[in-house]
């Protein structure tokens, strides 16, 4: 069996989009050995073994990538087994298994950072599952979804470059982010109800209500009376009252001086919308 060694270099949307957590799996599954890491504004790999498993790695890598990822280049450099080079200690004690390593910063490479995803089917599945951990957590999130672009600070993406920093994960959520066959493996957003953040709730004379459940019925109760909520997003804050309200709606107009300008609609999904208007 001839045994290669390959350094790779993957550049795009590669970062916050579970591309690490990809390649640790191809690499497992094709018996390499090796390290992924985050660069400043690309991925990073190293991979030994059977000629055509890295092969099959090198292909699948770019082919199989993760839904949110967009490669737009893939540089790969031969070079020689560990075996056979007493300096590469690049495998960095990798050697009979593959491993997420630390990041490293890079200067001037080109960074793309991904955009925020909707919350994927599996995601919102747990939302609404009253036996599952995450049942009304309003930050979940997961490789395949939730904020990238807006809670970054800098790269390479790590939870510590992120708002997530402050929200140190609890026992149960780094059992997933450890494991290779949780989605949630090195996903850098995931939190839960015991450790992640919370909504509150504060009124127009000062009241605060905390506790994610609470305030969204506060919220609830304030646009049912035809009031106006001011609900702090990812990116900013948006103002939000009953559209089905001439007054409420009246007011949202006064308040923004768009007195004719179409206002933002939202509804739950597509079949809600298409209730309300022609698609």
């Amino acid at each position: 069996m001839t045994v290669v060694r390959v350094r790779v270099v993957v550049d795009g949307v590669v970062q916050g989009v579970g591309f690490r957590p990809h390649a640790h799996r191809l690499a497992t599954e094709l018996g390499l050995d090796g390290f992924v890491g985050n660069g400043s504004g690309s991925v990073f790999a190293e991979v030994e073994g059977a000629e055509d498993a890295v092969a099959q790695f090198l292909e699948r890598l770019e082919l199989d990538a993760p839904p949110l990822a967009r490669v737009t280049g893939l540089h790969a450099e031969r070079l020689p087994p560990s075996s056979a080079d007493a300096s590469a200690s690049s495998l960095q004690g990798t050697r009979g298994g593959f491993a997420i390593v630390a990041s490293q910063a890079d200067r001037g490479a080109q960074r793309f950072v991904a955009p925020d995803a909707a919350v994927c089917p599996r995601c919102l599945a747990e939302l609404f599952d009253p036996g599952n951990r995450r049942y009304r957590h309003p930050f979940i999130s997961c490789s395949d979804c939730g904020p990238r672009f807006t809670i970054v600070r800098s790269l390479p993406y790590d939870r510590a470059t992120t708002s997530m920093a402050g929200f140190e994960l609890c026992a149960a959520c780094r059992v997933e982010y450890g494991d290779p066959r949780d989605r949630r493996f090195h996903a850098e957003t995931i939190s839960c109800s015991d450790c992640g953040p919370q909504l509150s709730f504060e009124d127009a004379s000062g009241v605060v209500l905390t506790g994610s459940d609470r305030a969204i019925a506060a919220c609830q109760a304030v646009i049912r009376d035809g009031g106006i909520v001011a609900v702090k997003g990812l990116g900013g804050y948006h103002l939000v009252c009953d559209a089905r309200d001439d007054d409420a709606l009246a007011r949202l107009r006064r308040a923004k001086h768009r007195p004719h300008k179409p206002v933002a609609v939202m509804v739950r999904d597509v079949d809600d919308a298409r209730s309300l208007a022609e698609l």
